[in-house]
C-alpha cells in the first residue's frame, strides 16, 4: 500500500512539475506588481473621491467625462478586441511608455506621504522588470529608437499655484487617470504574459 501511495505521489509530481521559464517567472511578477499598484490607486481614488461632497463628486465626473489624461498621447489599444489582436512586443512597449509616463507626476500625488513613497518605487521596479521582459523579446532597438520620445509634459499647470476649485480638479484628474493606466497595464501584461500558454484561453 506505501509503494502504491509513493508511486502515485510521483507520478503526480512528474505531470504537475512543468519546468518554468525566466520569461514567465519575470512575466508573473510583473503582473503581480502592477495588480497592486491599481488596487492601490483605486483605493487611493476612493478615498479622495468619499472626502468630496456630493455635488463636488458629480461636477469633477463631468468634467473628468469630457477631458482626458496626458498619457492618452501614447496610442494603445481602443478596445480589448485589438489589445487581443496586438504583439506581446507591443503590449510591453506601451505598457513601459505608460508606467514611464507616471514616474514624475507620482511624485506630486495629493494623497498621504506612505502611500506617496510607495508608488514611486513600485513604478521603478515595474519599469525595470517590463525593460527585462522587452529585452527577452528582441533588442530593445527599434521599439526605443528616441528615448525622448517617451517623456511626456506635466499635467497642464498642475505644477503652478492654483486656486482652490483648480486644485480639487486637478487631484481628482490626477488620482482617476492614474487609475486608469494601471488598469491599463495591467490588462495588457495580463494578456501579454498568457500569450505564453499556447493552450491558454486570452480571452477578456
Amino acid at each position: 500500500c506505501l509503494s502504491a501511495i509513493l508511486l502515485l505521489s510521483v507520478l503526480s509530481l512528474g505531470v504537475s512539475s512543468q519546468p518554468i521559464t525566466e520569461g514567465q517567472r519575470l512575466f508573473s511578477i510583473a503582473v503581480e506588481r502592477v495588480h497592486n499598484l491599481h488596487l492601490l490607486a483605486q483605493r487611493l481614488f476612493t478615498e479622495f473621491e468619499s472626502s468630496l461632497q456630493t455635488e463636488e463628486q458629480r461636477q469633477l465626473n463631468k468634467i473628468f467625462l469630457q477631458d482626458f489624461c496626458n498619457s492618452d498621447y501614447i496610442i494603445s489599444p481602443i478596445d480589448k478586441h485589438e489589445t487581443q489582436r496586438s504583439s506581446v512586443l507591443k503590449l510591453l512597449s506601451i505598457s513601459y511608455r505608460l508606467i514611464e509616463s507616471w514616474e514624475f507626476p507620482s511624485r506630486s500625488l495629493s494623497v498621504g506621504p506612505a502611500a506617496r513613497n510607495q508608488i514611486s518605487p513600485k513604478l521603478s521596479e515595474l519599469k525595470t522588470g517590463i525593460l527585462l521582459l522587452i529585452g527577452a523579446n528582441q533588442d530593445g532597438a527599434e521599439m526605443f529608437p528616441d528615448s525622448s520620445t517617451l517623456q511626456l509634459a506635466p499635467y497642464g499647470n498642475y505644477y503652478q499655484s492654483l486656486g482652490a476649485d483648480e486644485s480639487l480638479r486637478r487631484t481628482y484628474e490626477l488620482l482617476a487617470c492614474f487609475k486608469k493606466d494601471m488598469h491599463k497595464v495591467e490588462t495588457y501584461l495580463t494578456v501579454a504574459k498568457c500569450r505564453l500558454s499556447p493552450e491558454a484561453n486570452c480571452t477578456l
